[in-house]
């Protein structure tokens, strides 16, 4: 069968399951979900999701069950499980954020929210009477995981950001000055949701010296940038660093076809290693017992194929892109900002025809909307985008109205005011 061009109104007959089995087209439902995907990935530009990988030589692994149980480090018995290939997943990432040879520890998770949970757990451990600072713009997983952890609300601290979603360190101070007498988790974030910003551990290492919080664990949530910030040496784990912790996201400048994300830290911040369970012959150190083995071997297959440097290409490719979406949304007229070495691209919130009329997928949040020009969002997409905004700015007439606005006015002038509060 031949999927339709769109997905019809009465499709979700097609999907009921309270029939018997062979009146179920199984292979049209299928095909039209791979159909539907594929139409709307040129115009998905929204949401953080590289589309330049082939994963064509993958699909063998998913005619099996591979069932990666407990700690990398004590594979299960039996060959269904992709345990090899995660160590090296592990090590990798971990010289790439520069993780000493001997302190290190990690797995490959089901996503950032799992990293994030992981590190936090481990951070918890440390210090059970420690304040949890993070920010405005941190992932909602943050809060969500100290709500999981058993952290009182009391002992979150929201630190502002500023406009430009990093986080505002004269505020951070206040909080840390409040609580001093008190151990400290500190949540940054290397790319935060809306405008992609990267708080500065250094800074945040700095505040907590000057009032004595020793008693610390300094986690980032990297799920975005992470990689390719890593691989230009702008964020790492080395000698020196404050970091303890980091998330990365797999599904994002991977691209890969299923969601996943990994966790890496120095191994001597951990106070618990797990519990050996008899039944599986494993050590259980992982937030999750059982975990999906493909995850494991597609990020395998991702850096096995481009290695640092072909990675280090596809950020700079992205970042050219970036780059050439705000000189023409810019060209029109319309307000948009970018961080240095970003892929995303904020721009003032356009009127809703542009999604409804024109089917583009973008993340909103107020009067802000962003573009990523992850890999595999090309110059033609990007021209077709300005092309389509150009048409509804026209028939809308907004543009003086949008200029005038303090937000697009204090970004141009680059003041460094709150968002908030």
């Amino acid at each position: 069968m031949d999927a339709p061009a769109i997905w019809p109104g009465d499709w979700s007959e097609a999907l009921r399951l309270d029939r018997a089995p062979g009146l179920i087209d199984i292979d049209a439902v299928l095909t039209m979900m791979v159909a539907r995907a594929a139409q709307a990935q040129r115009r998905t530009i929204g949401f953080p999701a590289a589309t330049d990988i082939d994963w064509s030589r993958t699909l063998g692994l998913f005619t099996r069950l591979f069932n990666n149980v407990g700690d990398p480090g004590t594979a299960p018995s039996g060959a269904a499980h992709t345990n090899a290939l995660e160590v090296e997943v592990i090590r990798w990432f971990a010289d790439v954020v520069g993780l000493p040879q001997n302190d290190r520890w990690g797995y490959v998770t089901s996503g950032g929210t799992e990293s994030n949970i992981a590190a936090l757990r481990v951070a918890r451990d440390r210090y059970p009477d420690a304040v949890l600072y993070l920010t405005h713009a941190s992932h909602y997983s943050i809060r969500k995981t100290a709500g999981l952890l058993g952290i009182h609300p009391h002992d979150v601290a929201m630190v502002r950001d500023s406009w430009y979603g990093e986080m505002d360190y004269g505020h951070f101070e206040q909080l840390v000055a409040r609580h001093s007498g008190r151990p400290a988790i500190v949540v940054a974030t290397a790319g935060t949701t809306l405008w992609e910003a990267v708080d500065q551990p250094d800074r945040i290492e700095t505040i907590l010296d000057e009032y004595g919080v020793t008693r610390r664990h300094v986690h980032v949530d990297a799920a975005l940038s992470g990689i390719p910030l890593a691989l230009d040496g702008m964020l790492g784990l080395g000698a020196g660093s404050p970091i303890d912790s980091i998330a990365i996201s797999g599904h994002k400048f991977l691209g890969t076809p299923i969601p996943c994300g990994v966790v890496v830290m120095r191994d001597s911040v951990r106070v618990e290693r797990g519990e050996h369970i008899n039944y599986t012959a494993t050590l259980d150190s992982t937030v999750l017992g059982s975990r999906c083995g493909q995850a494991a071997a597609l990020l395998w297959t991702a850096i096995a194929t481009y290695g640092r440097n072909g990675h280090q290409a596809r950020a700079l490719r992205a970042r050219r892109i970036a780059a050439y979406a705000v000189e023409r949304i810019s060209a029109l007229g319309w307000p948009v900002y970018r961080h240095p070495d970003a892929f995303t691209v904020v721009l003032q919130t356009p009127p809703a025809a542009l999604t409804a009329e024109f089917g583009w997928v973008l993340s909103t949040d107020g009067d802000f909307c962003h573009i990523i020009c992850m890999p595999g969002v090309t110059k033609e997409v990007v021209d077709e985008f300005v092309a389509d905004l150009g048409r509804v700015v026209a028939r809308w007439a907004v543009m003086a109205e949008c200029r005038s606005r303090p937000v697009w006015r204090g970004l141009e002038a680059g003041e460094d005011r709150i968002l908030s509060a």
